[in-house]
């Protein structure tokens, strides 16, 4: 077992193969929200693969995608072409490029390691936001992992993948998954890898204030469209 960081090479690859659907869901209520700064700068955060950052591509968005996990960038290098701008970026101590629209959905924030990184990272979205610009972000919160804390553990398969996703709350503000992936070696035989997830979960209704003080008005929402 490997001690990289989150989303190594295989997750990355069964991620791509198996959960780009995400991306097609939200699209639509993310490219609805950046028509007024069409022609601008989006940065992405936590861009992936590149499951959504294809869909703003196609919409004629210019975007800079952003990603903590170098083998995420990787895929979508090879997913989304050589002319996409793609750049590592870990937050909350990396500098956000000033922007006029910056997205972030699959909640990369709540990756990090404590609230207070959380809060962080969002008042650095906020001072890279230009004036009249858009913050389109999802994050966990508590209300989320309440509703959550019962779930099932979850096994899928791919014709070339597999992963298995085991999930606990130590915490009432931990949610945890414990992944497992199965993929070809090349040798005939399947590789597997395993990785620890830990999310920490936020009140969201503070997140509105946060910002507020930052010169950005926001509103918590359930939803980007029809994506819940």
């Amino acid at each position: 077992m490997s001690t990289e960081p989150y989303y190594r090479p295989d997750l990355a690859v069964v991620h791509e193969r198996g959960y780009g659907f995400h991306g097609e869901q939200v699209a639509p209520g993310i490219l609805a929200l950046l028509e007024p700064v069409r022609g601008g700068l989006i940065v992405e955060i936590g861009c992936g693969t590149g499951a959504l950052t294809r869909h703003l591509l196609a919409a004629g968005h210019r975007v800079l995608a952003t990603d903590a996990s170098p083998a995420m960038l990787s895929v979508a290098r090879e997913t989304l072409g050589p002319s996409a701008e793609l750049a590592r970026l870990s937050l909350p101590d990396d500098p956000v490029p000033a922007a006029d629209a910056i997205v972030s959905v699959g909640h990369p924030v709540s990756y990090l390691a404590c609230a207070d990184d959380i809060d962080r990272a969002l008042v650095a979205m906020a001072g890279a936001l230009r004036p009249g610009g858009v913050l389109a972000i999802d994050v966990c919160d508590l209300e989320w992992g309440a509703a959550r804390g019962a779930a099932p553990n979850l096994g899928r398969v791919g014709p070339d993948w597999a992963v298995i996703t085991e999930f606990s709350m130590p915490a009432p503000d931990t949610f945890v998954r414990d992944i497992t992936t199965f993929v070809p070696d090349g040798h005939g035989a399947w590789r597997r890898d395993s990785e620890h997830h830990e999310n920490v979960l936020v009140d969201s209704s503070r997140i509105p204030d946060l910002l507020r003080s930052c010169g950005v008005s926001a509103r918590v929402g359930s939803s980007f469209g029809d994506e819940r």
